[in-house]
């Protein structure tokens, strides 16, 4: 057994989408503060942290897009974890359906793979020719009942398209989308179980996942 790690470094202060705040990590009992509480030589750090949920590699529920979806705590589990995946490799901007026919994508986790997780971290990175799914491959996927729906880049959508079509399109279907995976490069086509499971939080339609696979 193999594990590929997919998910961005969450950082204080990391930019993931332009004009969104970055998190800030700060004590809430430092290890100074804790000499008093415990045994000579014992101390303790308890930090917190303050961030938006679309920080880093996250999930978006259907609560995202609509208000009467189902939030983070709604979705069930096997919709996030241990899910039979299948990467799709894709050119940009606009990817059509036509990039996914032929590729076996019912009940699977089917991530994009476009190679913009290069640019993370960078200006480049949320400019507007990042890739994105045209509605016609939403209409596809949600056809084919995907099971989980993922993406290398800034955006699921087009970021000057208002509608947001694939957020539209997928959340009201109860798929789920994970935006901003990196090492995409690192998994075969098939033959891996993909996991993006965040805790379990009532009233969150967005928040940060370990996302990763297993192969083997």
């Amino acid at each position: 057994m193999r594990l590929v790690e997919l998910s961005h470094v969450i950082h204080p202060g990391m930019v993931t989408y332009p004009g969104f705040p970055g998190p800030e990590v700060t004590a809430y009992l430092t290890r100074d503060a804790s000499r008093s509480r415990y045994a000579p030589g014992t101390t303790f750090e308890i930090n917190r942290i303050c961030l938006i949920g679309n920080t880093g590699t996250y999930v978006d529920a259907p609560v995202h897009r609509y208000a009467e979806g189902a939030d983070l705590s709604g979705i069930p589990l096997d919709r996030l974890a241990d899910l039979p995946g299948v990467v799709v490799p894709a050119a940009g901007p606009a990817i059509g359906a036509s990039a996914f026919t032929g590729y076996p994508v019912q009940g699977r986790a089917v991530l994009v793979h476009t190679g913009w997780d290069r640019h993370f971290g960078t200006g480049a990175y949320g400019g507007p020719d990042h890739p994105y799914l045209t509605a016609d491959a939403v209409e596809w996927l949600v056809r084919e009942e995907v099971a989980l729906v993922g993406i290398d880049s800034v955006n699921i959508d087009d970021s000057r398209d208002g509608t947001r079509p694939a957020h539209s399109g997928l959340l009201a279907a109860g798929i789920p989308i994970v935006e901003h995976l990196t090492g995409l490069d690192r998994l075969s086509r098939n033959g891996f179980h993909f996991h993006a499971a965040p805790p379990l939080l009532a009233g969150m339609g967005s928040f940060p996942v370990r996302a990763y696979a297993v192969i083997g």
